[in-house]
């Protein structure tokens, strides 16, 4: 039986699906997000819609930071210099087309919620691979 601070797969393959659910349920190119609820209800806005978007702009901030702040800046970088690279391999193989904007949306956009997931786990990770914990400096 697992205990509340273990960490394991089944909670990186959580943060994984809430990061990228985040990522589609802001926009993705299938005409069903907020970005299409928000500009299809233009110029009369419900409060709904804009409670829905509080609510999905705390949680991007929320997941920005925490990736921000466990792997810092030259982490996020590397990472989005992977994925780039990924996808350009993708492209010169031929198996993704730059000319199907639909499709290099899909894949960027799981990029994305990839690199928040990776991000909301990564202290986690390192601190399983290094037996080092990570916490937050308190400056007194």
């Amino acid at each position: 039986m697992a205990t509340p601070n273990e960490f394991n797969l089944v909670n990186v393959l959580l943060r994984m699906a809430f990061s990228l659910a985040l990522v589609f349920l802001t926009f993705n190119p299938s005409g069903h997000s907020y970005y299409h609820w928000l500009t299809g209800s233009l110029p009369q806005v419900q409060p709904v819609v804009v409670i829905a978007g509080i609510a999905l702009l705390g949680a991007w901030l929320f997941f920005v930071r925490s990736t921000f702040s466990s792997m810092g800046t030259a982490g996020v970088v590397l990472l989005l210099a992977l994925f780039a690279a990924i996808v350009w391999l993708m492209v010169t193989q031929g198996w993704l087309s730059m000319a199907n904007r639909a499709s290099m949306a899909w894949v960027v956009l799981t990029c994305l919620g990839l690199l928040l997931g990776i991000g909301m786990s990564w202290a986690h990770i390192r601190a399983r691979i290094s037996g080092q914990a990570s916490v937050d400096r308190v400056d007194s």
